[in-house]
């Protein structure tokens, strides 16, 4: 399954249609993320169109048309990877109005923002946003619940048991690279880093004590 980012970067540049005319991608997206009653692509898109690739990336969903529903969806992150999500304050800060993308950069100053969503231009496209207006960035988690290995995992190791972990890890934060099943050189750093957080023997190795600092963190 492609990922968000993948997901959201193959529809830049779809735009609404001028008139009374509608474009019927942009209708699409609606139907297919549950809004069965947006008819028109008039009706502000931005988290329709985060809802709708949140859904072909297999991700928890707001369900809302407000973008600051995403708020609280996924977990927090302090930063931020590409295809995070950022949600931003439109008019008052204290008010319901938003914006939610995906998350692209910071520009050289670092007080702007860069984000990949729907709306600005009224077309997917990737604009620039003040860092002061930022809400929050969140990382969306799989639509499932995740499961802990109870297995011993090490380098070399390829399969199902070491996905979840790579998963597990990501929640927490930490970085192992793709979630691809695969216990590389990359994995082991990440579980080196995450063994010192806990103060746990540094080996890059996930055992039993490693194991249990993971369930007791994901709590």
């Amino acid at each position: 399954m492609k990922n968000l980012l993948e997901i959201a970067t193959s529809q830049l540049g779809i735009k609404e249609v001028n008139g009374s005319e509608n474009d019927q991608t942009i209708v699409s997206y609606a139907k297919s993320a549950g809004f069965e009653w947006v008819n028109n692509d008039d009706t502000p898109w931005c988290s329709i169109f985060i809802n709708w690739c949140a859904k072909e990336a297999g991700l928890k969903r707001s369900n809302k048309l407000i973008a600051r529903s995403w708020l609280t969806v996924g977990i927090t992150v302090d930063y931020p990877e590409p295809g995070d999500l950022a949600i931003f304050s439109r008019g008052k800060t204290d008010s319901w109005q938003g914006y939610v993308g995906l998350f692209m950069g910071y520009d050289e100053e670092g007080e702007r923002i860069y984000t990949l969503g729907a709306n600005p231009g009224n077309q997917v496209s990737i604009t620039a946003y003040p860092k002061s207006k930022l809400l929050g960035f969140r990382r969306l988690t799989i639509d499932k619940e995740y499961e802990i290995p109870n297995t011993t995992l090490r380098l070399g190791n390829t399969g199902e048991a070491v996905k979840s972990l790579q998963y597990c890890l990501r929640l927490l934060g930490f970085n192992p690279g793709t979630t691809d099943g695969v216990y590389g050189n990359r994995t082991v750093e990440t579980i080196r880093n995450f063994q010192a957080s806990g103060k746990l023997e540094i080996n890059g190795i996930y055992c039993k004590n490693t194991a249990a600092y993971l369930t007791s963190a994901l709590k």
